[in-house]
């Protein structure tokens, strides 16, 4: 709770400063240039982390196995129910509400915008960056950290400072550019209490694939949707389920919600791109009010970084209630 008011509150401060340079009619054009590098920094030392843990490592063949193919599942669930809602709910592929105008200015904008980072190229820049940065991390982490490393829990909470000073770095500028895009308040407005769609479909959507994978994987189906029922949050949900005595669901919710987040990372630009920008949100599950939104934000559109903050808040507090319900 204590981040997520600081991580709301940096957000909101960035928001005021943008809409006052908005208001001045002064453009920050190398706000994206510093939000890349910090993107580039941030995932770094996430693959770090992952890198110098050794039990992460020495768990990356069965268990992370059926990890992978867990997280996989869900995601594809996810984002598919996210479409359907996003249809529903009369939302374009940009995030915006639909209009009898024929041709939405900020919709055009925003197509131009897409259009000129990477309608040109086979693969977008962004996951090229973030994919480097990192393998690079992790690399570094195993062969840096992990085979000398004496104190691990040290090297962690040193890298998890890192992470939250990049993270408060990244979300001030998240909330700068909602501020100078200027319609996101209004579009807010419009859309209302049915922006809470969203994080119900991502909801739906996990707890359906959780489903299918009971059917091919070595646990009970109670097992599995609390398993998903973590929505990538990898320091409760774990915990919860082992606690509760189930060893081997414990292990694959731990590497499945680390997945969760790493992989959302890799496929936000791919999918905001290729799918639509609402769908991106649903992909990291919880993290995507922290560590993604700022690439969801960089991906998509300040109006889009609406979608995933409430995304990200609604699973976080779905968490311990739905874990705890289905391992119960």
């Amino acid at each position: 709770m204590g981040d997520m008011a600081l991580y709301l509150g940096i957000t909101v401060v960035g928001y005021f400063i943008g809409d006052r340079y908005r208001k001045k009619g002064r453009n920050l054009p190398w706000t994206a240039k510093v939000q890349t590098a910090a993107i580039a920094v941030l995932v770094f030392a996430m693959g770090l982390r992952i890198g110098a843990n050794r039990e992460i490592v020495g768990q990356l063949d069965t268990i992370g196995l059926y990890a992978f193919a867990f997280t996989i599942v869900v995601m594809v669930f996810s984002v598919v129910c996210i479409f359907f809602v996003r249809k529903l709910l009369g939302i374009n592929r940009y995030g915006l509400m639909k209009t009898d105008q024929t041709e939405d200015p900020v919709e055009k904008a925003i197509e131009e915008n897409v259009s000129g980072a990477s309608g040109r190229r086979g693969v977008d820049p962004m996951t090229l960056v973030i994919l480097g940065f990192v393998a690079a991390g992790i690399a570094a982490g195993y062969f840096g950290f992990a085979l000398r490393l004496e104190n691990f829990d040290s090297f962690n909470e040193t890298i998890s400072l890192i992470i939250k000073l990049g993270l408060c770095t990244l979300l001030i500028f998240v909330g700068i550019d909602i501020g100078t895009e200027g319609k996101v308040v209004a579009h807010f407005r419009k859309v209302g209490v049915r922006i809470l769609a969203i994080p119900a479909a991502v909801i739906v959507g996990t707890l359906a694939g959780s489903a299918v994978c009971a059917l091919f994987l070595p646990i009970s189906l109670r097992e599995s949707l609390a398993v998903g029922a973590g929505f990538g949050w990898y320091t409760l949900a774990p915990g919860i389920i082992m606690d509760r005595g189930y060893v081997l669901a414990g292990a694959i919710c731990f590497m499945h919600n680390v997945m969760r987040e790493l992989l959302g990372i890799l496929s936000i630009p791919l999918v905001a791109r290729y799918v639509g920008f609402v769908e991106s949100c649903g992909l990291p599950g919880s993290s995507s009010m922290d560590v993604c939104l700022p690439i969801i934000e960089r991906a998509t559109s300040g109006t889009t970084a609406i979608y995933s903050f409430v995304n990200g808040v609604v699973l976080s507090f779905a968490v311990p209630v739905l874990v705890t319900l289905f391992i119960a």
